[in-house]
């Protein structure tokens, strides 16, 4: 048995994935994105859609009304969500900070009664595309932001007194 051979870990910096995804093209480019996907879907409901939704039948008006809603409540969350990153990327939060908000915005993962396909399938195909998109980018940023949340500082690990037993052994015995 020759001597052990230990491998030692260089002590570097981590690198926090929230705070340079904040900071990258990557997220200027989500968040154009997204913005631009609030203001296209605030123009459509505002205008065409409207008018849509007054030639729908009275069950299709019901569906296009309660997917306008979710789909609006959809896109707060993720604006929110967004607006919250980019102050962290502008230095106006700190990632800490941006956890505190977070818990005042809540990204859900998923929606309480989901309407069924057949009825969604009855909605112009201007609203089903903005929904589909919606839910696309949101789950985009779900999956974000638990790659930011989990990205915590970790504890410093502890010594182990086995190996700290070792080591004061190899010193006296050298």
């Amino acid at each position: 048995m020759g001597g052990m051979d230990v491998m030692f870990r260089v002590e570097q910096p981590t690198v926090r994935f929230g705070e340079t995804f904040v900071a990258s093209e990557s997220f200027k480019m989500l968040f154009r994105e997204g913005m631009t996907l609030v203001e296209e879907t605030a123009a459509y409901l505002d205008g065409p859609g409207r008018d849509e939704s007054r030639l729908l039948a009275r069950h299709a008006a019901l569906t296009y009304a309660s997917e306008s809603m979710r789909l609006t409540t959809r896109l707060m969350q993720i604006a929110s969500w967004l607006l919250v990153q980019r102050a962290v990327s502008e230095g106006e939060l700190s990632l800490s900070e941006a956890a505190e908000e977070k818990t005042r915005v809540r990204l859900s993962a998923t929606e309480p009664n989901e309407t069924a396909p057949v009825l969604v399938a009855e909605l112009p195909l201007s609203l089903q595309a903005l929904i589909a998109q919606s839910k696309r980018l949101h789950a985009r940023i779900l999956h974000l932001d638990k790659l930011i949340s989990d990205d915590r500082p970790t504890p410093e690990p502890r010594v182990s007194p086995v190996f700290a037993q070792h080591d004061m052994l190899r010193v006296a015995f050298g």
